[in-house]
């Protein structure tokens, strides 16, 4: 098995490396575009290019129960899939399920070459490379993996590897760290830019997670909307934590399936809502729902929006009562920092834990 991305001089099939990469980046978008809709199955895209490295199908996973990415790709090629190449972001799979094997519809579309990005780790939809090379087809697998498996795929790999759910933390503030006034007040502490990007990341997660309390205090809709305020085609799903009362008139309950955990046991949450297919949650809920989260220890990564402001005294962002010294910390990594406007977007993920000195 090939796990490396050959060099620029290289050919791939017939294709130079440069016509696999222009294909492998179309094939991520594709995945993009469906994430948020597929889980619990993988946000995949797929695409097919002819001998002269044009592209001539494409397509991402449907929904659940739907097409994977590899048989919506061949089906918009059409009648120009023989000899041609397949480039999909991750291994196509060889089992059954609520559909068929993705490697029986490319070789019964007389594909010559496949090219995918990521080794498929569930042991239940692996094997394709194998069925597929065993055929007579040259399969490249690994072709920019670890830059692919960053992307859409995400959140799925991590629920494979982890057994649980991703759970991304976002968290608006002031440079102080201060998410609202003395007086309460807090609309708007980012910018329009800073909450256009908000609305969408709602766009692409399985599901909110929210707090009774915030849900009492700001009456949100928690729905992903447009800059002109149209409502993004997917929209996630709302989970809300805590033993408070909510009035059903609550706007949460709207625009989206809504579900109730009576209960402040975070990590019992996040398992309930991995089986019930869950890959993908945002908390957005204010400091006391964010403290917990991170005292828990179940927040794999933080989307932090920073405005350029001082309040001097107001809401933390955060509260964590039980750090009393510095070897309490909650370490993260800082992976992207993206200017929104006036604001900032700092990505992070957790680190593990270190071993005391």
């Amino acid at each position: 098995m090939h796990e490396s991305t050959p060099s620029r001089g290289e050919m791939i099939g017939r294709h130079p490396v440069s016509a696999i990469e222009h294909a492998m980046d179309r094939a991520a978008e594709l995945g993009r575009e469906a994430k948020g809709t597929t889980s619990p199955n993988p946000p995949v895209g797929a695409v097919i290019i002819d001998a002269d490295g044009r592209i001539v199908g494409q397509g991402h996973t449907q929904p659940a129960g739907g097409p994977h990415a590899e048989v919506m790709a061949v089906c918009d090629a059409g009648d120009a899939t023989a000899g041609a190449t397949a480039v999909v972001t991750l291994e196509p799979c060889a089992h059954t399920g609520r559909t068929g094997p993705c490697t029986d519809v490319l070789l019964s579309a007389g594909i010559s070459t496949v090219v995918y990005a990521v080794p498929d780790p569930n042991p239940i939809a692996h094997g394709g490379h194998e069925v597929l090379a065993d055929a007579g087809l040259t399969v490249i697998g690994g072709f920019r993996a670890d830059e692919v498996r960053l992307g859409a795929l995400r959140s799925w790999l991590h629920r494979v590897d982890t057994g649980r759910a991703m759970v991304t933390l976002k968290v608006a503030a002031t440079l102080d760290g201060r998410v609202a006034a003395p007086d309460g007040t807090s609309q708007w502490i980012t910018s329009a830019e800073a909450r256009n990007y908000v609305h969408r990341d709602r766009a692409t997660r399985d599901a909110l997670i929210v707090g009774t309390g915030t849900v009492i205090a700001d009456n949100p809709r928690l729905t992903a909307r447009k800059p002109d305020g149209t409502l993004y085609a997917h929209q996630p799903d709302h989970v809300i934590v805590g033993s408070r009362s909510i009035a059903k008139e609550a706007k949460i309950f709207a625009h989206a399936r809504s579900q109730r955990f009576d209960t402040h046991n975070l990590s019992h949450v996040i398992q309930e809502l991995t089986q019930q297919g869950y890959v993908d949650l945002l908390i957005e809920g204010g400091p006391t729902l964010a403290s917990a989260a991170l005292e828990q220890g179940v927040v794999d990564h933080i989307h932090w929006y920073v405005a350029p402001s001082i309040l001097g005294s107001g809401l933390p962002a955060i509260h964590i009562p039980h750090v009393s010294t510095l070897t309490d910390r909650r370490d993260f990594t800082i992976e992207r920092i993206t200017q929104l406007g006036p604001d900032l977007l700092i990505d992070t993920h957790r680190q593990a834990k270190a071993s005391p000195q």
